[in-house]
Parts: C-alpha cells; sequence; structure tokens
C-alpha cells in the first residue's frame, strides 16, 4: 500500500492518564495536564494517533466493555475539544487467569504481543517501520520491537520504575520524562 502513514501507538493507563488502578468509574478517568497537547503535536506532525491498552478489567469483571467504550469516547471528546484527534482505539479485554470465563484466552492481542498493532496497520493503513509506540511499559516497547518500530518509555505511571528494571534483549530508543517529552524527542528524531 502506498499511502501508509506513520502513527504513534499510545498506551492509555500511565501514558495518557494516571494509572488509578482498574479504572471503573468515569470520574476516576484523570488525564495528564500535557496529554492532549502532545497527542495535537503528533498530528501536526503527520502521524495517526492510536491507542493500545490492555483492559484486564473486563476480564476479571470489575466493568464491561460497554465502560471501555465509554472511557474511548470521553477521551476522543477531550481530544477533539482541545485540537487533536484520536484515529484508533484497539484495547485487549483478555487475560490468561480471567475470572470471567469468555475471556479467559491465550490471544495475540495482548501486550507484550503485537495483535492490537498489527490490527491497526491493516484497518488505518498505518507504515508500521516509520510508526512509534510509547508506553510506560517494557510491554509497550516489546510490542514496539515486534511489530518493526521504535519505542519510548515514559517514566509517568510506572515508567521511572520499568525504566531502572532493564529488560535482557530489549531497550528502548529514548526514555522521556513524559508525553510531552516523547512528542519533542520525536519531533528531534524523525524517522530517516
Amino acid at each position: 500500500m502506498t499511502d501508509t502513514r506513520p502513527a504513534v501507538f499510545l498506551d492509555r493507563d500511565g501514558t495518557i492518564n494516571l494509572d488509578a488502578g482498574y479504572i471503573d468509574r468515569l470520574e476516576r478517568f484523570e488525564l495528564y495536564p500535557f496529554a492532549i497537547d502532545a497527542m495535537r503535536i503528533f498530528k501536526q506532525a503527520g502521524y495517526l494517533v492510536v491507542i493500545l491498552t490492555n483492559q484486564a478489567g473486563v476480564a476479571h469483571g470489575m466493568y464491561g466493555e460497554d465502560f471501555v467504550a465509554t472511557i474511548a469516547a470521553h477521551l476522543a471528546d477531550r481530544a477533539t475539544r482541545g485540537g487533536a484527534q484520536i484515529d484508533g482505539h484497539y484495547y485487549c479485554p483478555h487475560s490468561p487467569d480471567a475470572a470471567v470465563p469468555k475471556y479467559r484466552v491465550e490471544c495475540e492481542c495482548r501486550k507484550p504481543k503485537p495483535g492490537m498493532a498489527r490490527r491497526a496497520a491493516e484497518e488505518l493503513g498505518i507504515d508500521l517501520g516509520r510508526s512509534v509506540v510509547i508506553g510506560d511499559r517494557w510491554r509497550d516497547i516489546a510490542v514496539a520491537r515486534a511489530v518493526g518500530c521504535r519505542g519510548i518509555l515514559v517514566k509517568t505511571g510506572y515508567g521511572a520504575t520499568e525504566a531502572l528494571r532493564p529488560q535482557p534483549g530489549l531497550s528502548a530508543d529514548a526514555v522521556c520524562d513524559d508525553l510531552i517529552g516523547a512528542a519533542v524527542w520525536l519531533l528531534d528524531h524523525p524517522v530517516p
């Protein structure tokens, strides 16, 4: 496909918003103050903005897929009101130890597996080689490596702790303080 575009794949909890454990109410969803600004920068730089999020709370019966959709719609609205845009929202509701039997599966979409990124690339016409995954966990960087794009670890959420625990055979292209820092790094390091 010749009309593919690069994307910024963003983890949700701990990257875009405070990681408050299993977020089961809209009132507990608190965006970082810089999140929408960073998304606007990504869009202005020509990237699609795509959310990739594990939502094991669904698998454990803490909330339903309808609530994941409610948060996605809320986030999309906040982005739009802030002059940004979210081009895709992908989530994994599965867990190998799920309390809800229908979600107890070994899937290809649960990060660190790359299924969500691959599906987004196919559905949205994304050039993975020119894309980047940004998140606060090594599993986000593992997705980047699995699909052949760059990976940025941010120190929000679990990121500061994760940065102190390097993973064998896995390294980030950059470690940034937060999503705005990642946006600045990305602008300073365009794909050759």
